[in-house]
């Protein structure tokens, strides 16, 4: 429990953490890695060399500052991150380590406007978040272990099968290589991928969405290849998968992880909306309803930018066709730059980006009480959240995954 001059002290470091925060957690990770680079082995230097990562931290420390009054509110957050932490093999030990080079980042970007008091009270406080991360990776850690068929750390698993899926994603079939049983997942969940791949120095650890349903034989990423731009570097992780690694290869992987996961335990009309390769985690969505709800209205709405790189196109129309008597499932395909074979084959159902009235048709075929999940690129799940907030859905029936350092889109 923190004093309450300390936390007087952190609310009245709020604004100077409006101001100064991301320069204080870019300062942060150059400190961090001067001192222990064996934590590259941790981080995604694509995110760090972008300031993704910068930015989510400076986020994270400006939103504790806020509610350090009330940490119970900022709970479901600090529950996703730990999250990501379990898979990544984050240790208690690794804690006190953050929390120096944090101090040290703080003292350094403010100068003499950070006091002894300042100092000490954030040192307090950073014991207090610290505690309840370490708390919840303990608990999360215990329970994995105690599920059929898990695991701690990384694991070694063949590549059963590599399947291109469009233009840009391929699929990866993995199988455990010592022939164990796999552990049961909630859809939604992913792995981390552990590589060590020539010519770099450290690791390189990635997170992919489990996008087949539980309880087959195998897991199944699906990775798109990130093509280098003017402004974004080539994936060196999703380069090397495509064009490296073949059948019969081995890769390492920690056990599922995720809050972004579909509530089983109701049957509520759901609402799916994806856009590019964010329809994997969703594809083991509608996946498992089908298999085990057939009778629970699903919506599928996927934008792509045409039909070469429209990802897993067939397999969501064998879905449907194995409803069609029940109609219980729903589709809709964007395409954002539809080619003329695309046109002439009548691949999608509209052209251009989802707009607000045509996810309030879709809304309204779905009820009042639907579930949302979303998952792609940051400005199209903005949209949706902004598009389902004005229709007034209440926020407890949007569920969204991004992919990479935690985001607030709401």
């Amino acid at each position: 429990m923190l004093k309450p001059e300390t936390i007087e002290i952190i609310k009245s470091t709020v604004p100077v953490l409006e101001v100064h925060g991301k320069a204080i957690t870019t300062r942060f990770y150059e400190k961090l890695f001067e001192s222990h680079p064996e934590l590259l082995n941790l981080f995604n230097h694509g995110n760090q060399k972008q300031g993704r990562q910068q930015t989510a931290l400076a986020n994270a420390v400006y939103a504790a500052a806020v509610h350090i009054d009330r940490l119970h509110e900022i709970m479901p957050a600090v529950k996703g991150i730990a999250h990501k932490h379990r898979s990544l093999g984050v240790t208690p030990e690794q804690y006190p380590i953050v929390g120096e080079n944090l101090l040290g980042a703080i003292s350094e970007v403010l100068g003499d406007a950070a006091t002894p008091e300042i100092l000490g009270a954030w040192e307090e406080a950073y014991s207090v978040i610290a505690a309840a991360f370490i708390g919840v990776e303990t608990e999360m850690a215990d329970e994995a272990l105690h599920q059929p068929g898990s695991w701690a750390g990384f694991r070694k698993f063949t590549v059963r099968r590599k399947t291109a899926e469009s233009g840009n994603i391929t699929s990866f079939y993995l199988v455990p290589e010592d022939g164990g049983p796999l552990a049961a997942f909630e859809p939604g969940q992913y792995v981390t991928v552990q590589m060590s791949i020539p010519g770099r120095e450290h690791l390189v650890n990635r997170q992919y969405s489990l996008s087949d349903r539980p309880g087959q034989p195998y897991y199944r990423i699906s990775v798109k290849k990130e093509a280098g731009t003017d402004t974004r570097v080539e994936g060196v992780a999703s380069t090397y998968l495509h064009e490296a690694v073949r059948e019969g290869d081995t890769l390492l992987l920690s056990a599922p992880a995720g809050d972004f996961t579909l509530n089983r335990s109701v049957d509520t009309p759901v609402v799916l909306l994806s856009a590019g390769v964010g329809l994997t985690p969703l594809m083991s969505m509608l996946r498992t309803i089908r298999a085990e709800q057939p009778a629970r209205s699903v919506a599928f709405i996927h934008s792509a930018a045409d039909g070469r790189l429209h990802a897993m196109k067939d397999a969501v129309k064998d879905e449907g066709t194995a409803s069609a008597a029940e109609t219980c499932l729903r589709t809709h395909i964007c395409y954002t730059q539809p080619t003329e074979e695309d046109k002439a084959a009548g691949a999608f159902h509209s052209e251009g980006r989802l707009t607000a009235e045509k996810l309030k048709e879709i809304m309204a075929e779905s009820g009042e009480h639907a579930d949302y999940y979303i998952c792609g690129p940051v400005s199209f799940m903005r949209d949706m959240i902004g598009y389902l907030q004005e229709s007034g859905v209440p926020a407890a029936s949007v569920h969204y995954e991004f992919f990479g350092p935690s985001l607030n889109l709401q």
